[in-house]
């Protein structure tokens, strides 16, 4: 029982300290190594270079490129100007009335586009301020829209977004990221309905006042590239995506795969991986060079900013993933996991959802979370759902939207950020955040594992 409590111990401090604004890559292997030295179980430096640092090294190896493509990506989507282009054709098309929904589509066609939330914030801020103060509509409530739209559905929901939280369960499941195609399209609707909903209803709950708040001036569209610009790269990953998923991988001769030499592993395992890296390489070259004109010269200092910016979140997760692989190494843990189990009884789609919500919310990462449920537990989820005969593409779905549930509580840092970003605070926004954020995904989470059990996956 001492040792259970020290392993809960060190999941909460380590949801305490992260809120507290201390740094996951330092708080990971310290907490990870004081639960081993407390409990005596196991060798201390073994536990760090034999368990800590290996998963976390597997996870860079698996998944580097979507980190690096993605930051690449979204660095130059804003240096050119193409993702406040295309943000400002949106809106302008939805109209100033309908601020709200503008927002969200905004937010959901460039993070579905393989725009990385933070740049997705920044380029839509400015444009939704507007918005809201010339529709009259309160300001607390864009933090709320932009979680709808960036934060849900096409997050862990939606086929085919390249989105990290996608990609970390192809592996472990074999899939591709359109697991559970139309019971994924099913959620993604419930969560933008539900979502949109409630938006609508917090509206007429503040009344009409933006309130009195200073904002950032938007973007002169002068100085922007036409919103086809944006487009067309976001169009890419998914055509690419799909095409190489379904179309030009099955056709290519993978047999090598078997081969020591390349890992000895199935085309199934790298599939996914795979379409979205060629996906997001393709649309990046082609955003090049519809932007060159206007990065001319910037190119290589782009290209270092963006590599930056993606190491600190890949270093993050994977520093997770490797507090993970500790803490699910001990004999505590094994305790841990099967209360876990019996809480979601006969259920192997329950106890997926509860063991990754779990981590999810004490890591406040949808993917550090995540992929810390797939480093402890993968291997336990997948030889459960073959032994009831659970589909992998649902065990991914089921997986990848609980991680977009829990994460949601208030030391998330992607929220934080966002708030800081819109000139509020948590204490400000954080409930109407909370409903696009924790109720929306839930619901939709709910309708799947029920469907799932019920019928299947389709």
């Amino acid at each position: 029982m001492t040792g259970v409590l020290i392993v809960v111990g060190a999941l909460v401090a380590l949801m305490i300290l992260a809120f507290r604004g201390w740094s996951i890559l330092v708080l990971t292997p310290f907490l990870a190594l004081a639960a081993v030295i407390l409990t005596g179980d196991g060798p201390i430096l073994a536990s760090y270079t034999q368990v800590f640092m290996r998963a976390a090294g597997e996870f860079v190896i698996n998944l580097f490129p979507v980190f690096l493509l993605g930051a690449l990506f979204g660095k130059i989507m804003d240096a050119s100007g193409a993702a406040s282009a295309l943000a400002q054709r949106i809106a302008a098309a939805l109209g100033p009335e309908r601020a709200i929904l503008a927002v969200v589509v905004c937010c959901a066609v460039m993070t579905y586009g393989g725009i990385s939330l933070f740049v997705v914030t920044f380029a839509v801020y400015p444009i939704a301020a507007t918005l809201f103060r010339a529709a009259d509509v309160n300001k607390r409530l864009i933090p709320a829209a932009i979680v709808l739209g960036s934060f849900t559905f096409t997050m862990t929901a939606l086929p085919g977004t390249p989105a990290v939280q996608n990609a970390i369960p192809m592996p472990v499941f074999g899939t591709t990221p359109f697991a559970a195609p139309i019971l994924s399209l099913l959620a993604s609707a419930i969560m933008l309905g539900v979502g949109y909903w409630l938006l609508s209803r917090r509206q007429r709950a503040y009344g009409p006042g933006y309130g009195p708040y200073e904002d950032a001036p938007a973007a002169d569209a002068a100085d922007l590239p036409s919103w086809i610009v944006g487009a067309i790269p976001l169009g890419l990953v998914l055509i690419v995506n799909l095409l190489f998923t379904f179309a030009v991988i099955p056709r290519l001769d993978t047999a090598f795969l078997a081969e020591p030499r390349w890992g000895g592993t199935s085309i199934a395992s790298v599939r996914g991986l795979w379409s979205i890296i060629v996906a997001m390489t393709v649309a990046t070259f082609a955003l090049i060079v519809l932007v060159f004109p206007r990065i001319n010269g910037r190119i290589s200092s782009l290209f270092e900013q963006g590599a930056r910016d993606a190491l600190v979140p890949m270093f993050t997760v994977a520093s997770l993933v490797g507090f993970g692989a500790v803490i699910s190494g001990l004999s505590a843990f094994a305790t841990i996991k099967s209360g876990i189990v019996a809480l979601g009884g006969d259920s192997t789609l329950l106890t997926a959802a509860l063991s990754t919500g779990l981590l999810a919310g004490v890591t406040g990462s949808s993917s550090g979370g995540l992929a810390a449920a797939m480093s402890a537990l993968g291997d336990t989820f997948r030889e459960a759902a073959l032994a009831d005969g659970v589909p992998m593409d649902l065990m991914h779905r089921v997986t990848a939207m609980t991680s977009g549930v829990t994460h949601f509580l208030p030391h998330n840092g992607a929220f934080i950020s966002l708030v800081a970003i819109c000139g509020l605070t948590p204490k400000e926004t954080y409930r109407d955040a909370a409903l696009m954020g924790l109720v929306t995904p839930f619901v939709a989470l709910l309708f799947v594992i029920l469907v799932g059990t019920t019928i299947g996956t389709f």
